[in-house]
């Protein structure tokens, strides 16, 4: 019987309109929060870390349309586009 190989974990950056806590890493999946005021004074929010699958990114993209939250961008920061 052959072995099956998982694809490895792709590290993505999600950044969205506002401010998160950090303490909400555990809730997305233990990823990176980090909040960045520009100089117009708007805030987003960060987020960075490892992703298993692209079921696991649904979840996370699931979570941030639940909370009714504004996405900015996506970026695999694995692809050579990125």
């Amino acid at each position: 019987m052959a072995k099956t190989t998982l694809p490895a974990p792709e590290i993505y950056q999600i950044k969205i309109d506002g401010e998160l806590p950090e303490s909400w890493s555990d809730w997305f999946n233990g990823v990176v929060v980090e909040t960045q005021t520009a100089a117009d004074g708007s805030i987003t929010t960060t987020l960075t870390g490892s992703v298993i699958d692209q079921a696991a990114l649904h979840g996370i993209l699931d979570s941030i349309r639940d909370l009714n939250l504004k996405l900015i961008a996506v970026t695999d920061l694995a692809s050579p586009d990125s």
